[in-house]
């Protein structure tokens, strides 16, 4: 399976000049822990990082930094950690586990967003196909059975 697939395509996104403040109100009004940040581009939204509640703890508040000053392009990494849509999910956990994140921005060939992936969302996935093969494994014993008396 493909992350284009599973992948919310509703994400909560901001600019790199909002404030650290407007961005933890935003994250509190729209009931997320992470917003990603991109740049208008003619293409579309490009990404540019993301920022999680746990960045804000620890770059802002945890250094006693005024949140009002500080601006999400003070926060994030230079390099944005994004997964092509047309990766597998074993990509996605893959890519997760290297760069020790739990959310994904998935983009486009060309680096516009399409959408985010979670940790969750992967192991939603794995959780189902893992049930396939129980369900395959029980069925193919009910068989046996059936055909062995």
């Amino acid at each position: 399976m493909i992350i284009g697939e599973i992948c919310n395509p509703v994400v909560v996104v901001v600019h790199k000049n909002m404030s650290i403040a407007d961005a933890a109100r935003l994250m509190r009004e729209q009931h997320v822990g992470s917003l990603v940040v991109v740049e208008e581009t003619d293409e579309g939204q490009r990404v540019e990082g993301i920022l999680t509640d746990r960045d804000i703890v620890l770059s802002v508040v945890a250094c006693d930094l005024d949140p009002n000053v500080v601006t999400v392009g003070d926060v994030i990494l230079d390099t944005p950690v994004t997964i092509r849509a047309d990766e597998s999910v074993a990509d996605a956990l893959h890519c997760m586990r290297r760069h020790g994140v739990r959310r994904l921005p998935v983009v486009t060939e060309r680096g516009i967003l399409k959408g985010i992936v979670t940790v969750d969302d992967v192991l939603g996935i794995i959780c189902e196909e893992l049930n396939d093969v129980v369900s395959t494994i029980t069925r193919e014993q009910q068989r046996e059975r059936v055909t062995r008396k």
